[in-house]
């Protein structure tokens, strides 16, 4: 199955030349109960807020998290040798982002400044698609099927010269069919800034 769809229907392995992948089924259904058992307490704590210092993301909690427990831990070391390189410095925290069913992350490109040149972060709960618009030229684009137990790895120049966004549940359309967005949870690693 092709996982990445370009502008005017196009499916193309990925116009952007390996600097995105998604690796489906990259964690089990037993590994993000894991995950989840874990990270429920803390976001149970927390409201899903409306609006964001950015103004990029709706309907949504978020926290960092350091320590894991042993299964979650080994699951985070996967992601980290698959999408980094060996020795590559990493930002401590891991980053978690709820979203609501009703939430979504509008277009936007991260700040150099809160982390480097690589993000992967694996999809719990539910599919999603995260939409790519190169910054310069509106027409190239990039859809991307994030399916639930998946990876996704975006570096470099997708980093930086291409907008990002979870598309609203009522616009989760691929490849022409619908993509159904419950709530869903992200686990991202970031590299440090250089």
């Amino acid at each position: 199955m092709c996982y990445a769809t370009a502008a005017l229907g196009q499916t193309e392995p990925c116009p952007v030349g390996g600097l995105v992948e998604v690796r489906p089924n990259f964690i089990t259904e037993q590994e993000e109960a894991a995950l989840v058992k874990e990270l429920e307490p803390g976001l149970k704590r927390k409201r899903y807020e409306f609006d964001h210092w950015d103004n990029a993301i709706h309907g949504y909690r978020e926290t960092e998290r350091v320590s894991w427990g042993a299964e979650c831990a080994e699951v985070l070391s996967r992601v980290r040798s698959a999408a980094f390189p060996q020795g590559s410095p990493l930002l401590g925290p891991v980053h978690i982002l709820d979203l609501d069913q009703k939430g979504y992350i509008k277009p936007h490109i991260d700040s150099v400044k809160f982390c480097g040149s690589t993000i992967a972060g694996l999809s719990l709960l539910s599919a999603s698609v995260m939409r790519l618009v190169k910054e310069d030229s509106p027409k190239e684009q990039l859809d991307l099927l994030l399916p639930r137990f998946s990876l996704y790895i975006m570096r470099d120049d997708v980093r930086y010269k291409f907008t990002h966004e979870i598309l609203k549940d009522e616009e989760s359309v691929f490849n022409g069919q619908r993509v159904p967005r419950q709530r869903r949870i992200s686990v991202i690693c970031r590299n440090l800034p250089s």
